[in-house]
């Protein structure tokens, strides 16, 4: 899976770059092929224009009715523009226009063989010279009648961009949309993967919190039907009281998990109540002495909020107490030192657990809320667990409109912090 995981990655990127390049392609070669269009429309406009000046100057001069070309190109030599009224010029190239789908604004002039003037647009200016399309009128170069005419249309950079925007448009749309499909791709296959490894840790995690207990209750089984333990009162107590808490362990660490279930189905159910979280805290505090005491530690506790009345669910209060200074105990060094704190901001109450134990670099600072997500702990090996505790602190916090943060540093600890709401004080 290692293998084909990058594999497949490097073949989906290739194929939308070739699709993308293909793509790019396309809209380069159309652009091209319309311009090319464009010039050859111009081209065919202005040639549309000196035909139908040639046949409106028959009419004028009563030979339309030739029969041959060689007859029209006789009749043709003297032809001239000074025959057409204003009026009939702009028609004519009007209807040339059109008929070649120009739609840009145009101006033209007819110059005679001196370059002067002899019909022209109102708009059109001397600049106008240099980008007109350029047509010779008169067949005969030498003749007094040369005449040429000039057709200057306002043809912006981005016409063609323009008279293909929906194509271009829907192709950067589509060739988008794939693009966001394949990141959406890739960042789907990188979180199964993440998912994959996290429900491998946690069943490895699982697998070792519930061996231990059913190992114990085993082994006090086993002791129980030895001859010598079954006529002694005391050590059948003993035992019995020993599968009882064994038995009590594996059931919170199902609760922990079932727990975990209905957060993520937001089917928790708060009573909530006027609570003194002092006293909780100091309860909860209390309950873990015994075990910063065995390692040495030592739990400084400083709740110096004025107002310390939350609205909260008791049980769950309590909880996310516990959870905070027993992950600190676990993840603090051979000797912790702990400090619970509290103080108001403005309605709410804070409560901080800092410690000084192995600390977070950033990654594991924005991951370590998530389901199952476990930090590493370096040189400890002994910290146990399914990696629902903190999230469970998240989603508890969050359920009672408050909010949780962490600060750390690799090496110097970590604080965290919850936020409750406080009771409305009458």
């Amino acid at each position: 899976m290692r293998k084909v995981f990058p594999l497949i990655v490097v073949l989906i990127t290739l194929s939308v770059l070739g699709i993308f390049f293909i793509q790019m392609s396309w809209i380069q070669n159309a652009v091209k092929l319309r311009q090319q269009q464009r010039a050859q429309d111009m081209e065919h406009a202005v040639t549309q224009i000196r035909e139908s000046m040639y046949r409106l100057f028959l009419i004028k001069i009563g030979q339309v009715g030739y029969n041959d070309e060689e007859s029209k190109q006789f009749y043709l030599k003297g032809f001239t523009t000074q025959k057409f009224t204003s009026d009939e010029i702009s028609q004519i190239i009007e209807r040339a226009v059109l008929k070649y789908n120009i739609k840009e604004p145009y101006e033209y002039v007819i110059t005679n063989i001196f370059r002067m003037p002899i019909s022209q647009s109102p708009g059109f200016d001397k600049e106008h010279y240099t980008k007109a399309k350029e047509l010779t009128l008169t067949i005969d170069n030498n003749s007094y009648f040369f005449e040429t005419l000039y057709l200057y249309v306002n043809d912006d950079k981005n016409t063609v961009m323009h008279s293909m925007g929906w194509y271009i448009a829907g192709s950067i749309l589509f060739t988008t949309i794939i693009l966001s499909a394949f990141a959406l791709t890739i960042r789907t296959m990188f979180n199964q993967k993440k998912i994959s490894e996290i429900k491998s840790d946690f069943i490895n995690n699982m697998t070792h919190e519930l061996k231990t207990p059913l190992a114990t209750i085993s082994l006090a089984i086993d002791s129980l039907t030895n001859e010598k333990v079954i006529h002694d009162t005391e050590k059948i107590k003993y035992y019995s009281s020993m599968i009882k808490d064994e038995n009590k362990r594996m059931n919170k660490q199902v609760e922990k998990i079932l727990q975990s279930a209905r957060i993520e189905k937001q089917d928790v159910k708060l009573n909530l109540q006027e609570l003194n979280a002092h006293q909780i805290i100091s309860k909860v505090a209390q309950n873990l002495s015994l075990q910063i005491q065995e390692k040495e530690g030592q739990l400084n506790i400083n709740l110096d909020a004025i107002n310390h009345i939350v609205m909260a669910d008791e049980v769950h209060f309590s909880n996310v107490v516990f959870n905070l200074l027993d992950n600190a105990i676990k993840y603090s060094n051979e000797s912790p030192e702990i400090t619970v704190s509290t103080k108001n901001n403005s309605n709410m109450l804070v409560v901080k657990v800092k410690d000084n134990g192995v600390g977070m670099n950033r990654e594991t600072q924005a991951r370590v809320f998530e389901k199952f997500y476990r930090a590493h702990t370096g040189n400890l090996h002994n910290v146990k667990g399914f990696g629902l505790g903190l999230s469970y602190v998240k989603a508890i916090v969050e359920a009672h409109g408050g909010k949780a943060k962490v600060e750390s540093a690799l090496g110097k600890g970590s604080t965290f912090s919850v936020y409750f709401p406080l009771a409305n004080q009458a």
